[in-house]
């Protein structure tokens, strides 16, 4: 017996429609070359065979021949393994780029290759006093004066100095909550994205369901977790929700009325976004942030919140982070997270050893924007526990250190060379006038000074020599620090505990930029090494993911000549008809 009439119709028809719709996902694929985060897309296809064999008449099920082509479902070709090397990368060079640009904030202040800073203002004192050492000067209010300006300038610029150093601080702190910025603060641009990625799984979950893909809105979902991944180390897991009907296979199956299995489709996909922490021991702990499509409206995603009160920059440790998602219980089921993880600042410990600090839950060294924000933020590369980084609170206790020091030796200097009962001091905390607490924010000239109670001093019953305090201020300037070269009256050092790291006031400033120095160098080379890496991945990326205008020109080629194929298959069945049809069973012709 000859194949159905329209059997070989329908398998060229299913080729036509086959490879149509290739051609129009090759046009779709094409036009989105440039849109960022697409997917290439291709057909998944199958072929279609008897389902139900047997008439009595047909030929034997060793010769069945099948009924053409099924389009199965438009795809995206992806590499799992590629993506989760991608946001692993990006995790690097978030942490990288976002300390960068704190470095280069603060190179705005310390760096001093181009104007005249503090450390110039270091040499015009030292240049000022070798003008004043002759004793004809020493009482000229003159050359006082001008050695007064200069110290005032001194002052100034280590105010402003620790001034910008707050600043970049304030920005830091703005970095991640917003405030006082028109601009959406890293923890703000996290909840907008655990939002979003919580909204797009469930309306992607909703259309699978119904039969409709919407790539695109997952390209949207894919591109939200690799901006997610450079703020905070993440792993994305796809599952199946096997609860759904009590099927455990994931798959949905189509019955007929006599309950046999007609059809079958796969249960869309979740997908769970967990971020990777270390608690205080250095133990890997994991929290999801986003879990697949449970609950209803926005019960399926948590958040992060920054705490900051009013003050928090004279106390940074009232500040912290606080992640809220998810924990298991003891059955296994998924609940909120009732004890939300905190990231605070290190806890501080004196001790005879000196001051040691313990860190909290933190993440990896390298992991994400926000862990860059907080090292600069807590982290003062002095104190035992947290000297792997040298954030703001290092930078300021340089300059408390310069500042401190200075008027320590300054007024030091100038008391033994003052008159018994006279005011010897010429550097205050101008706060209150007083030698208390001297730092470099609040450094200043005395009241007694500027008002010309308090003078440079001159020969006492000490020493005869009318310059003796000139020249030991002079002496005080070009030397380094620890210096066993002034005694007291009863031979005992002084400044013993002036420590500048054997540097001189002036060489101080450079030795503090040189340390900036090789920090951003050192981070500028893992900044390129971690960029060149990610272009990398993302050029593996694209080979798989992206579009290529020659590989999608020889598919429409290839498709284009599959379909005109297609087409001279029906030709060919409708001329086989037609013999079939008018050129047999015809008696007597």
């Amino acid at each position: 017996m000859v194949r159905a009439t329209f059997a070989g119709f329908t398998t060229a028809v299913s080729a036509l429609q086959a490879n149509q719709k290739r051609l129009d996902i090759t046009g779709q694929n094409l036009s989105n070359m440039n849109t960022p985060g697409y997917t290439r897309q291709a057909l998944q296809v199958s072929s279609v065979n008897y389902t139900n064999p047997i008439s009595h008449y047909m030929n034997g099920s060793e010769v069945a021949v099948g009924f053409g082509v099924h389009m199965d479902k438009v795809t995206q070709i992806r590499d799992p393994y590629l993506d989760i090397q991608y946001r692993n990368q990006m995790d690097k060079s978030g942490y990288t780029d976002a300390m960068q640009a704190t470095l280069d904030r603060l190179s705005d202040v310390f760096d001093e290759t181009s104007i005249q800073g503090i450390h110039q203002a270091f040499l015009n004192i030292r240049s000022t006093l070798e003008n004043q050492h002759d004793p004809s000067k020493v009482h000229d209010p003159i050359f006082e004066a001008e050695l007064r300006s200069r110290m005032q300038t001194l002052t100034n610029l280590l105010n402003d100095a620790y001034r910008q150093v707050e600043e970049a601080e304030k920005v830091e702190y703005s970095k991640l909550d917003g405030r006082g910025t028109n601009e959406q603060g890293s923890v703000e641009q996290i909840n907008e994205i655990l939002r979003q990625i919580g909204g797009l799984n469930r309306q992607i979950k909703q259309n699978q369901i119904f039969g409709q893909q919407s790539l695109e809105l997952m390209d949207e979902r894919n591109l939200l977790l690799d901006k997610l991944s450079s703020y905070i180390p993440i792993e994305v897991t796809y599952y199946k929700d096997i609860n759904y009907d009590g099927n455990d296979d994931g798959i949905i199956y189509d019955y007929d009325s006599k309950g046999n299995i007609i059809g079958k489709r796969d249960w869309p996909d979740d997908l769970r976004v967990e971020m990777v922490y270390q608690d205080k021991d250095g133990n890997t702990q994991k929290l999801t942030l986003v879990e697949g499509t449970i609950g209803s409206k926005d019960d399926n995603y948590g958040s992060v919140a920054f705490t900051a009160p009013d003050g928090y920059l004279d106390d940074p440790s009232k500040t912290s982070l606080t992640f809220k998602g998810f924990e298991r219980d003891t059955n296994g089921n998924l609940i909120p997270n009732k004890n939300p993880i905190e990231f605070d600042s290190p806890v501080f410990t004196p001790g005879a050893n000196g001051t040691t600090a313990e860190v909290g839950n933190h993440f990896a060294d390298g992991s994400g924007s926000i862990q860059s924000s907080l090292d600069m933020l807590w982290k003062d590369g002095i104190t035992e526990g947290i000297t792997d980084k040298r954030g703001y609170g290092y930078y300021k206790a340089e300059l408390d250190t310069l500042a401190k020091s200075f008027a320590e030796v300054i007024n030091g200097i100038n008391a033994q060379g003052t008159q018994k009962g006279d005011d010897s001091v010429l550097l205050v905390n101008k706060t209150d006038d007083s030698t208390k607490d001297i730092s470099a924010k609040n450094i200043g000239i005395s009241l007694g000074w500027q008002g010309g109670t308090t003078h440079i001093g001159t020969s006492t019953d000490r020493n005869p020599d009318m310059n003796a305090t000139v020249l030991n201020l002079l002496e005080a300037m070009k030397a380094t620090y620890p210096t066993d070269s002034f005694l007291d009256p009863d031979g005992n050092k002084l400044f013993d505990d002036v420590d500048l790291k054997d540097n001189s006031f002036a060489d101080y400033m450079n030795h503090v930029s040189t340390i900036l120095a090789n920090d951003s160098y050192r981070n500028a080379t893992n900044l390129k090494t971690n960029v060149t890496v990610l272009n990398g991945i993302q050029n593996s990326r694209d080979s798989v993911s992206g579009v290529s205008l020659d590989e999608e020109a020889s598919n429409m080629m290839m498709y284009m000549s599959a379909y005109n194929a297609s087409s001279r298959l029906m030709t060919t069945l409708d001329q086989a008809l037609d013999v079939l049809i008018n050129s047999t069973g015809v008696v007597g012709r």
